[in-house]
């Protein structure tokens, strides 16, 4: 565990524009990571984005200092100003060893979620995984703590009622909504179709709103969306030229800057001064926040629900105690799985040596008295080898698991 370590930055050190700086398109995945990989000389990485959090989970040698932190905050974003990159060091989070995996134990279970409790974290957490893995960014010890994290998660999830009721970023957004008692008939324009915007319109689609308008990038994405809703589908692009008006805009896209600008929310008035609700869930923010300071809105964003968030961490907190005993329990089993692993490794070439040596034994050492054996002799010879090659293999690897096994990690 000793080149384990997370660096994040979260709600708990840092705004949620800061947080959204460190925020890595799609497409960009590839490239940005694999040349952080390669510049911090890491074995592995594994990035995990959320509404409200950034980290990396690493594989590498180096102590992570503040000049550490430097260099890898530069590899990552070398276009950032000074101030951005000393933010970026001074608020940063970090891990190492059996606290980092402790962390993303809690992380990945919701117990470090500005809404404890909330499902979707550990969605993200195998997503982010999948991902890093399929571009050939993780190895066997990110694999080893994801699959790990996620089984202890569906535990706390089972065993206890931390998840009751569950209350996540959506659904405290929606819940706000529904406190404008609008009309069934009420036109939305959707900005997005990812995983968040997807579970927002299910609450809407469930409670009988049927006047939607989806635009996204991709217009695929945009048409799956907006046939689950009856609804139309457009390019993003395409935004700016909209004119069939909202009353509700519900945004949450991947893009770096706002991507509804005060020119594009006047043109898509259409004229209308009547109050329009607006709900960012995009970390960075997809509306410009000028637009609730200079037009008749009501705006609600993922920092607005933090009281609400606060009150559920209240409702809940009886049964933290509980989670943090199944967390502790799968640590240690963790710790135990890992050592086992090592041996695994250690000991993975033992068969193939031992075959090489028998093989060895049978063709040159001895060749010329087996073959003055006659079958059934030569056959008892080979019966015994494939004893004696059987236990050599299993001795071993038994007697070093229960050596390491009995020591700490």
């Amino acid at each position: 565990m000793k080149r384990f370590k997370i660096i994040a930055l979260t709600h708990k050190t840092a705004t949620l524009e800061e947080v959204g700086r460190l925020h890595i398109p799609d497409e960009e995945w590839q490239s940005r990571l694999s040349a952080l990989k390669q510049a911090l000389s890491l074995s592995e990485i594994m990035y995990l984005s959320t509404c409200n959090r950034v980290e990396f989970l690493v594989a590498g040698d180096d102590e992570v200092n503040d000049d550490y932190l430097k260099r890898f905050f530069r590899a990552l974003q070398p276009e950032w100003p000074e101030q951005w990159l000393n933010d970026a060091v001074e608020k940063a989070s970090v891990w190492q060893e059996h606290e980092a995996l402790q962390h993303i134990f809690h992380v990945t279970a919701s117990l470090d979620s500005m809404v404890v409790g909330e499902r979707e974290i550990i969605t993200q957490v195998r997503q982010s995984y999948e991902k890093c893995r399929d571009m050939g960014l993780t190895g066997d010890l990110l694999r080893l703590v994801a699959q790990h994290a996620i089984q202890t998660a569906k535990r706390v999830y089972t065993e206890t009622h931390i998840a009751d009721r569950p209350v996540s970023v959506v659904s405290l957004a929606y819940r706000r909504l529904r406190e404008f008692k609008l009309a069934d008939n009420a036109r939305f324009l959707i900005i997005g179709a990812g995983q968040t915007i997807g579970t927002m319109v299910r609450y809407l689609n469930k409670h009988g709103f049927r006047n939607f308008v989806v635009f996204n990038r991709t217009l695929s994405n945009a048409q799956i969306l907006a046939e689950m809703l009856q609804g139309e589908a457009h390019e993003l692009s395409t935004l700016k030229d909209y004119k069939g008006g909202f009353d509700v805009m519900i945004t949450c896209t991947g893009a770096a800057d706002p991507v509804v600008t005060e020119p594009v929310y006047r043109n898509l008035l259409q004229g209308e001064s009547d109050p329009k609700i607006i709900i960012d869930l995009a970390i960075p923010h997809d509306v410009d926040p000028v637009i609730n300071t200079r037009f008749n809105t009501s705006f609600i964003q993922v920092h607005h629900l933090k009281t609400v968030a606060a009150e559920n961490l209240a409702e809940r907190e009886k049964e933290l105690k509980n989670c943090y005993r199944i967390v502790d329990e799968e640590m240690s089993a963790f710790l135990q799985l890992l050592r086992g692993r090592r041996v695994e490794l250690a000991m993975q070439q033992v068969p193939e040596k031992v075959k090489e040596i028998r093989e060895n034994a049978m063709k040159n050492v001895f060749a010329r008295e087996l073959e003055s054996l006659d079958e059934q002799s030569r056959e008892i010879v080979d019966r015994m080898l494939a004893y004696m090659e059987k236990k050599y293999i299993s001795v071993p690897m038994k007697m070093a698991r229960e050596i390491i096994l009995g020591n700490e990690a």
